[in-house]
């Protein structure tokens, strides 16, 4: 397997995304939107045709185009890395798949320290579409960034605790707080299957990352930082070594900002929810991302933009701001939306 690190493309110094995300000085505002690459595109639809979801992950000349469509559409600063936060898990081998409508369905989910144990770890080997489908994006963007992704453990374990989505998390929550023998043991092997999984993207070339906690904000400040914090530490840091920007995401984690920093972030992820003015004081001396309600791409444009002004203006408070939605794109949204959006930004 050849480890060595690709030299990256002279531009990328000069990216707006980068400078952001790293406290310096943009040229602009930079702007990329969660879930970009997807099912509010035609030509993603057209291309996913007849694939699932899995496996048009495992594909990477699939996945080369898919996350190279809203670059080309959008002209975003950054593009992100198409896979689904359960797909290393599927590639050591754990029986699930995503069911249209539903999510990730897992065949067996985790109960006993067994369970925990019989999940392996994962290696390059396990993903070789992975490394290739970098190279080509690498090659293709040029001075663009991409952005390698991963589940934070939490999120990644609800699924693999409850089987499949869950609104409660009563299962996940009861092994939290009941078996924690069995809940540490999962945690500590999710947490290092998504470091080696953000260490494969970067080391073929990915020039930042993102960890996402969906869920992360069913907890309480207390329950996140004894239960959770600790792994997703362990994440960042390992993806820290590496020599590129994180950032951390949540959704409704407006209790949890300043410990979804402390845990290794360089950028903190803000949902619609919390206005940049409130979340800025709270996540220290870090940049900032978002944090536009995906729902106001239905809003005549000009309510749109009047909306992205206004944060765009908070944002000048942060250490640096990367523009981006609250959440991810919703399926229904027509892109010349957010063709608009993204030029409005950038010319803002």
């Amino acid at each position: 397997m050849n480890h060595a690190v690709r030299t990256p493309h002279p531009g990328l110094a000069e990216s707006p995304f980068l400078r952001a995300a790293r406290g310096e000085q943009p040229s602009h505002t930079p702007v990329w939107l969660m879930r970009q690459a997807g099912r509010s595109l035609p030509e993603y639809l057209k291309v996913r045709e007849g694939i699932g979801m899995l496996e048009s992950c495992m594909d990477a000349d699939l996945v080369t185009e898919i996350t190279l469509q809203p670059v080309r559409r959008y002209g975003v600063d950054a593009a992100i890395f198409f896979s689904d936060i359960v797909l290393p898990l599927k590639a050591v081998g754990v029986d699930l798949d995503i069911k249209p409508g539903v999510g990730p369905v897992v065949a067996s989910p985790v109960r006993t320290l067994a369970d925990v144990e019989a999940i392996p770890d994962l290696t390059p080997d396990h993903v070789p579409f992975i490394t290739r489908a970098v190279h080509q994006l690498v090659a293709e963007l040029g001075a663009t960034p991409l952005i390698g992704f991963a589940g934070a453990p939490f999120t990644v374990a609800s699924y693999l605790v409850e089987g499949g989505p869950s609104k409660e998390h009563a299962r996940t929550k009861a092994m939290m707080f009941g078996a924690p023998d069995v809940w540490d043991a999962l945690m500590r092997k999710i947490a290092g299957i998504a470091a080696a999984y953000l260490r494969i993207q970067v080391e073929a070339g990915a020039s930042a990352v993102q960890l996402f906690d969906s869920w992360a904000g069913a907890l309480t400040p207390a329950d996140y930082r004894a239960s959770v914090m600790p792994h997703s530490e362990r994440v960042l840091a390992a993806a820290g070594e590496l020599g590129v920007p994180r950032i951390h995401f949540g959704v409704g984690t407006s209790n949890l900002l300043g410990l979804m920093g402390e845990a290794g972030a360089d950028v903190v992820g803000v949902d619609w929810r919390t206005p940049l003015e409130q979340a800025i004081p709270l996540v220290g001396d870090r940049a900032v991302q978002g944090n536009l309600d995906p729902t106001l791409v239905f809003a005549p444009t000009e309510v749109m933009t009047q909306r992205a002004a206004e944060i765009i203006d908070a944002g000048r408070a942060a250490k640096g701001h990367i523009f981006n939605l609250g959440h991810g794109v919703i399926p229904s949204t027509d892109p010349d939306q957010l063709k608009a959006l993204t030029e409005f930004v950038h010319d803002y």
